[in-house]
């Protein structure tokens, strides 16, 4: 597959644009080669600008649930557009969106809408702190909300500890107040509690999808909510990812488990720059004007993105049977490259959760970020250079989620299987 025409705009974009990029992991850092990239995206597909079609199992990350171009979301941007680009004041549209989500979730009473997923968490925990009157979080190895000071923090030596930055330009002071946990390990979690009584809130994704997707265990969901509330902490579900794409009403619904607060992002865009956090009442009325904790934005709310996340949310309601088919389609994906790896002595990891799929080069199973990092990322290289020169676009990193939209038809599925298939016999063969 000819490229020349990315890679000269690749060099170009390096010598303006930090590493080429406006995001780190678009530069194919852990994959190799060049980015691709994207004029134009249609349906299930991508074009690229020397040309070349892909089907797309990234969909911007996620917030295209039903394609590139969808025609009912892209009415509703237009029309939008006609109106305004920004007020910086109030509008129906933000109010019309929120009874949409409000009326998703159980957890939620009131909404406010911020402009990204990073700010969503970043005043989510702003809330719960000052709701709580405590300093310290926790937040679990391998889960990414954002890139926030306080949030950008790797794990020290034991199982649970009080974090170091993992960027420089993150000040120890910032973090100081960040304990660790190993996902899906409820004892670690009892370690953070022992280790602080000033806990505000533990945030986590409910189902992981920036260590690959990794659900969390039901059973220790449930551990989590008891121990929270033994201690007075608050506990926030972290469905920027997830947050309509594993089930129209929230990883709750999928486990039993109520959350205090949830961070959202993605869909509720459709497909515009979009981030809101929601709770019961008692909790969102901390909120300035309301109360004393202060958060803004110019953007928040923009007339344009509550129009495409109006136009998503509508259409999914009125086809909540969407989700049970793409989780069809994603298992029918991921088994069907799994069998095709098998035949050449390939050992692969598979999940999914509602639109959302993953996989592992692992013998074992993966239940939290030190498992997914034993995973064969020499492996995953190799696979995505050779799906992507077979036409197929998947994330560029071992460690995120793919996602199937409305637009990818059974036939597709099945050529990619098959795509697959000859990219696992040439990996072994050559």
């Amino acid at each position: 597959m000819n490229t020349a025409v990315s890679q000269k705009a690749f060099e170009e974009a390096q010598s303006l644009i930090p590493g080429g990029v406006d995001s780190p992991v678009r530069a194919f850092k852990s994959v190799g080669g060049t980015p691709i990239f994207i004029t134009e995206g249609k349906g299930a597909y991508l074009k690229d600008v020397d040309g070349n079609e892909y089907v797309d199992y990234v969909q911007s990350w996620g917030p295209l649930l039903f394609g590139h171009r969808d025609e009912t979301i892209e009415a509703a941007v237009i029309e939008a557009v006609k109106h305004g680009l920004s007020f910086g004041a109030p509008t129906l549209s933000e109010t019309e969106l929120a009874k949409l989500v409000v009326n998703f979730f159980d957890s939620i009473d009131k909404i406010r809408f911020v402009s990204s997923g990073t700010e969503a968490v970043m005043s989510a925990i702003r809330m719960a702190r000052g709701f709580t009157g405590r300093d310290d979080i926790v937040k679990f190895t391998g889960c990414y909300h954002g890139h926030s000071d306080a949030l950008l923090v790797e794990a020290g030596s034991g199982a649970a500890t009080f974090g170091n930055p993992s960027s420089p330009g993150v000040p120890a002071d910032f973090t100081k107040h960040t304990l660790l946990a190993e996902y899906n390990n409820i004892e670690s979690v009892k370690k953070c509690f022992a280790d602080s009584d000033n806990i505000a809130c533990v945030i986590i994704e409910p189902i992981a999808g920036n260590m690959g997707l990794v659900p969390a265990d039901k059973e220790f969901l449930h551990e989590l909510r008891t121990l929270c509330d033994a201690h007075g902490t608050l506990l926030i579900f972290d469905e920027v990812m997830s947050g309509f794409r594993a089930s129209v009403n929230g990883a709750e619904s999928l486990v039993g488990v109520v959350p205090d607060i949830v961070t959202l992002g993605k869909v509720i865009g459709g497909g515009m720059p979009v981030g809101a956090f929601g709770a019961r009442a008692e909790i969102m009325n901390v909120l300035s004007p309301d109360g004393p904790v202060y958060q803004a934005g110019t953007l928040s709310g923009n007339p344009v993105a509550m129009a495409a996340g109006h136009a998503a949310l509508t259409k999914l309601k009125q086809n909540a049977r969407v989700i049970a088919v793409l989780n069809e389609r994603a298992n029918r994906l991921v088994n069907g490259m799994k069998d095709a790896a098998a035949k050449y002595g390939i050992a692969m990891q598979v999940d999914t959760r509602g639109s959302m799929f993953g996989f592992f080069f692992n013998e074992n199973e993966v239940k939290n970020f030190k498992d997914a990092t034993t995973s064969d990322a020499e492996l995953f290289a190799k696979f995505h250079a050779g799906m992507l020169d077979e036409g197929y676009y998947f994330a560029c990193s071992q460690y995120e989620t793919g996602f199937i939209s409305t637009a990818v038809t059974d036939v597709m599925i099945e050529d990619t299987i098959a795509a697959s298939e000859r990219v696992f016999k040439a990996i072994t063969n050559g």
